[in-house]
């Protein structure tokens, strides 16, 4: 089942792989910490992640927390107390969440990690509507100095702190695929210059740096696998080859199956044209293209919302998926050497995008028949989604 431009149009912020759930590594308690005792310096030619824990950060946990305190069965509520202990990543999604960013960077453990997504390119998710942005196309500047640059101060205040960040989520992938579009077209140049900015600008001693790279029902395509790993190795070229990139974060944006034989739409009348049928066979394969690109090919995915499988008409359907669960939690068990962790980086409970059509951010993808509705603007707390979550997780809490 190929994905059309009509289909590309709307790939932003959404749901996620389905790994093995046989491995997995034991939840930690919450800590209290301040940190290492002596500045953090990360190897990206290691997998850090076999000598860090993902942070369990407290933004998540409050929302996480808060949530259980409206559940009435006290079961279901324990169940989600214990989503609270998960590592995930934090989203700096506008200028004004840096303070969020940094106000969460209190009493972090020595042996964690702590996961931040940079989200904030000008002209944002160019091909859709539910996750657009605060910087318009030509505030370039305004990303560079008020939000890159803010976010280097906070990283070498806290050196003290690991750090993995997930750089710009639906930004390289869709100049691969929807170059058709005039806001992609638009916002191409400011792509490219920002995301080689913030890789520059974040080469840190204490960060490893993963570049979002869609799915493999995005850039899996045989078209699309060559294309997408020379544009993202160009932008790495063009930050100076930054040591601190490790390879690229899969699933942020879309979803695929982990390890699923035959995949969940293998027997599609276009799938011979995808060889990428599941995520380890995406990550496997597009890394040999970014290896041969001269960019490093190691990667992260995102197994947040990835607990049930088979609930979409298309792969490239994405907003708010009824029935799904979450996934395996945190783990370097991912029985792939290119694959690094298993991690949450979309937060469950938070809304990819309103299923309100009278809405200005409204997308038609959050009102397909698969979409849980009602849903809030994307970013907002879904009680009633978070809890389905929590019911399909898959492994169970």
């Amino acid at each position: 089942m190929k994905l059309t431009t009509s289909t590309l149009l709307s790939l932003a912020t959404a749901a996620l792989a389905a790994p093995n759930p046989t491995h997995t590594t034991p939840l930690k308690p919450r800590q209290a910490s301040h940190g290492c005792p002596s500045a953090v310096t990360l190897d990206a030619k290691t997998n850090v992640f076999r000598q860090y824990t993902l942070h369990a950060n407290n933004f998540y946990r409050s929302e996480v927390e808060a949530a259980a305190a409206q559940i009435s069965d006290p079961t279901l509520a324990a169940k989600a107390l214990k989503v609270a202990d998960v590592g995930s990543f934090l989203w700096i999604d506008t200028i004004a969440n840096i303070k969020r960013f940094e106000d969460n960077l209190v009493d972090v453990p020595c042996d964690h990690i702590f996961g931040a997504v940079v989200y904030n390119l000008p002209g944002r998710d160019c091909a859709a509507k539910a996750s657009n942005g605060e910087l318009r196309t030509g505030e370039i500047n305004r990303y560079k100095y008020d939000y890159i640059d803010k976010i280097a101060e906070i990283i070498k205040k806290h050196s003290n702190v690991a750090f993995a960040l997930v750089i710009e989520p639906d930004s390289l992938p869709n100049l691969v695929t929807n170059s058709d579009v005039q806001k992609c077209r638009d916002a191409a140049r400011e792509y490219r210059e920002g995301v080689a900015y913030a890789l520059r600008t974040l080469n840190l001693p204490n960060v490893v740096m993963y570049i979002d790279a869609g799915h493999g029902g995005w850039l899996g395509w045989d078209s699309n696998l060559r294309p997408g790993a020379e544009e993202l190795a160009s932008v790495y070229r063009s930050a100076g080859s930054p040591s601190q990139v490790r390879g690229i974060a899969t699933n942020v944006a879309g979803w695929n199956a982990w390890d699923l034989t035959p995949g969940e739409f293998s027997r599609a009348s276009d799938a011979q044209w995808n060889q990428c049928q599941n995520e380890k066979t995406y990550v496997e394969v597009f890394g040999r293209y970014l290896r041969d690109a001269g960019m490093p090919n190691h990667a992260i995915v995102d197994t947040g919302r990835n607990g049930v499988q088979g609930l979409r008409k298309e792969w490239g359907n994405w907003c708010n998926i009824n029935g799904a669960g979450f996934g395996q939690r945190f783990t370097t068990n991912t029985g792939s050497e290119l694959c690094d962790a298993f991690v949450w980086v979309k937060p469950g409970g938070e809304s990819d995008g309103t299923s309100d059509p009278s809405a200005e951010r409204y997308d038609s993808f959050c009102g397909k028949e698969e979409s849980f509705k009602p849903s809030p603007e994307a970013g907002q707390w879904n009680q009633a989604y978070f809890e389905m979550l929590l019911r399909n997780a898959n492994p169970p809490f």
